[in-house]
This record gives structure tokens, sequence and C-alpha cells, in this order.
């Protein structure tokens, strides 16, 4: 399915706090998982544009991710359910892709009235809050709900995000909580 994320982020949270604030604002905790994922570029690899392999938990999930910009929607997934995180990362190198980097993180989800809030927590960078939803405007909405000023939101993918805290996320080869 091919999709246009609207998504921002809160970077450099508490995640008792924000959950505290989520849960004042009505929102609903959903789960926390181990989330994992080999990223692969794409062939001919093209700059933005890459391969990912991700168990959520619940599923698995295989994409190719697109970024345009950092804007609000600037992200395009086409993505599709598989049925085994080992044997489509087998599938794959078969097919001649071989993993730039393996990556874990550890998601905490919450759902207020239809809108995606994921605090993510990555090995060697500080917590942040995703807020994703179907339309930029939601998204906002969101936003100003949780008291959170749009100008201390970013669009930025994870690898941009790393890059603020000085770690090129494309150079480590496995990223993992230790």
């Amino acid at each position: 399915m091919h999709t246009i994320e609207y998504e921002a982020k809160a970077l450099d949270i508490d995640p008792a706090a924000m959950a505290e604030r989520i849960r004042a604002a009505g929102g609903t905790f959903q789960g926390e998982r181990l989330m994992r994922r080999y990223v692969y570029d794409t062939v001919p690899p093209v700059p933005g544009r890459w391969v990912r392999l991700r168990d959520s938990g619940g599923a698995v999930t295989l994409c190719v991710k697109t970024i345009s910009s950092d804007a609000i929607d600037g992200t395009r997934e086409t993505e599709t359910t598989v049925g085994s995180f080992e044997d489509t990362h087998a599938l794959l190198g078969l097919m001649g892709l071989t993993h730039r980097g393996y990556q874990e993180n550890r998601r905490a989800s919450w759902l207020l009235d239809g809108v995606r809030l994921e605090i993510d927590t990555w090995p060697r960078i500080p917590p942040y809050l995703e807020i994703e939803a179907d339309t930029e405007e939601q998204v906002w909405a969101t936003a100003d709900r949780l008291a959170l000023p749009r100008s201390g939101l970013t669009s930025e993918n994870t690898t941009k995000v790393f890059t603020r805290y000085g770690i090129d996320l494309e150079a480590i080869s496995e990223l993992r909580f230790t």
C-alpha cells in the first residue's frame, strides 16, 4: 500500500512525563514492544530511498521508504505485510539485497482521537515522541492538544535525528540495546 506519512517529532522528551501528558489529554495506551529492522539500499541505490524490513512485535512489514523533503508530508511509504522476519530477510538476500544495517528501538504506542502517538527509545540518543496522523491538520491539532509548540517539532527522518546528536546512523551496521 502506498501512503504519505504525516508526522512530526518532539525530540529529547521524558517518556514518563509525556505518557502522563497523553493520558491526561484522553489518550489510551496501546502497548509497548521491541521493534527490530533491517535496512537495505534499493537497486540501484537512490538517495532518500531505502527498503525496510521491520518486526514491530505484532506484525512484520516490508516497505520502501522515500524521503522527498523534511516537511510534515515529505515521506512516502509503499508497504506490505509479510509472514516472517527471518524468512523475508533470507529471501531478500537471495534476490541480491544485502542489509546495510540492523536496528532496534523500543516503542510505547498511544492513540488519541485516531492519531498515533509513539514514544520511541533508541540506543545512543534521547527518546522522542512521534505524532503520526492521516492529515497534516490532525498532526498539528494533536501537538496543540499536548501543548507542544510547532517550533519545537521536526519532521526529519530518524537518520537526520541521529545526525543532530553527531551520529551517522548509516555508518552503524548494528544498533542494539545492550
